[in-house]
């Protein structure tokens, strides 16, 4: 589609309508539905993988011994919690506890991925194209 404008372009044609009227610079709704919901897709996409992103990085830190005092670790802890929307408790007393944080916020991150996959496919298919 884009090699049909440019030709059009370089040669200094304009489309012209059945009844012989020219056109200029007619307006897509169909391109620029499509063109909204991939952008809208695209930031729920980058949204939903950055919730999973934190949920997972709080359970490699939980694992791996972080200082809980440290500046980034109470950053990720902090917004895993808010991000995990209730997972953060789903399953309660298990053996350890770094079991029930791997539980908790490593359904949290695989929730969101599934949220960023079925999101992104449903906002490509409401801009009339498959994503």
């Amino acid at each position: 589609m884009s090699e049909e404008v440019a030709s059009s372009t370089r040669s200094g044609k304009t489309e012209s309508s059945p009844g012989g009227h020219r056109r200029r610079g007619s307006f897509d709704f169909a391109a620029a539905r499509a063109r909204f919901f991939g952008v809208l897709a695209t930031v729920v996409r980058w949204g939903c993988t950055l919730a999973a992103a934190l949920s997972a990085a709080h359970v490699v830190f939980t694992l791996g011994g972080a200082n809980p005092d440290n500046a980034l670790t109470r950053f990720v802890s902090h917004w895993a919690e808010t991000v995990a929307l209730g997972f953060q408790d789903l399953f309660l007393k298990p053996a350890e506890p770094e079991l029930e944080v791997l539980l908790n916020y490593g359904s949290a991150a695989l929730f969101w991925l599934l949220v960023s996959g079925m999101s992104a496919r449903i906002l490509h298919a409401l801009g009339g194209r498959s994503g």
